[in-house]
């Protein structure tokens, strides 16, 4: 019965709600773990005491705080629509709180480390233009890894100077793009891209074989050149998201337009990034205020 409203509720997610295949397998994940520790009950209740214990058994399970907190909030969007196809009663597990997790602080590059990031890819690099266009629209939009993947041709819009993403559930944003990055992209597109294609589709960016390049590829070809310039520290594509909009805001953006260029739908998502600017901040007060 469980395996069946699981289900049932992951096709709900991907049909009716458009979220991506990687949202919706880290739901599946989330909800296995409530799967395996229903198995053998005779009952499919879902009530706030079968839930409690439900809990205990991921901190037996040695999860954190924060996948505790993760899967708190996966059963919840799971018993609001099983409450709504008539499935179940709501539960009260939806008054029950997350466990608190330490704030993680999104890492990003200086500016001098990007500088430094867009002279590594060359010719010699085998598609050495290809990946210097995915490094300077990534830090020129701050788009995401599976938005850069799936651009077309016609996506940049070169007398506009923006680039048309479609994001999370399908909703298409119009974010600027810099001269920089689409003379990147030229240079590819004529240089590398038009030589390996030949009209066989109309995806941006390809592998050497010419064609679509997977995200997984990109991820790992962004994470190669970063750790060049990172000194070490953890850094992965959506590094550069998070140094385009620190960038922007320490150079004073008005955090609604970052939070539109980065396509959150709420807000306080784009708040976090205020605790970066407050640092960059404070580094300036304790060099230049007399009395620091």
């Amino acid at each position: 019965m469980l395996a069946e409203w699981i289900g049932s509720f992951l096709a709900y997610l991907k049909e009716q709600r458009n979220y991506s295949p990687h949202t919706v397998t880290a739901y599946a994940t989330d909800l296995n773990d409530l799967q395996n520790f229903r198995q053998g009950k005779s009952s499919p209740a879902l009530d706030k005491s079968n839930l409690i214990e439900f809990l205990s058994y991921l901190k037996q399970k040695k999860y954190g705080n924060r996948s505790i907190a993760r899967k708190i909030s996966a059963l919840k969007s799971f018993l609001k629509y099983l409450s709504r196809t008539g499935k179940t009663p709501e539960s009260s597990i939806l008054n029950l709180r997350a466990p608190k997790f330490e704030q993680r602080l999104p890492n990003f590059l200086q500016e001098e480390q990007m500088d430094r990031v867009m002279y590594l890819p060359t010719a010699k690099e085998g598609l050495g233009y290809r990946d210097r266009a995915i490094l300077e629209l990534f830090y020129s939009s701050g788009i995401r890894l599976a938005e850069l993947a799936g651009l077309k041709l016609d996506s940049i819009d070169k007398n506009e100077g923006t680039v048309r993403v479609l994001g999370k559930r399908n909703k298409e944003r119009i974010v600027p793009v810099g001269e920089i990055a689409l003379e990147a992209i030229d240079t590819y597109l004529e240089k590398e891209r038009e030589k390996l294609v030949s009209g066989r589709h109309n995806l941006l960016f390809v592998n050497h074989q010419g064609n679509p390049i997977t995200p997984r590829s990109i991820g790992r070809i962004v994470k190669w050149y970063l750790s060049k310039v990172s000194e070490g520290a953890k850094v992965s594509p959506h590094t550069i998201r998070h140094t385009f909009a620190t960038h922007l805001l320490n150079r004073g953006a008005d955090l609604r337009a970052i939070q539109e260029m980065l396509g959150h739908s709420s807000l306080s998502t784009t708040q976090k990034y205020t605790h970066l600017d407050i640092a960059h901040l404070k580094k300036v007060y304790d060099k230049a205020f007399p009395r620091s």
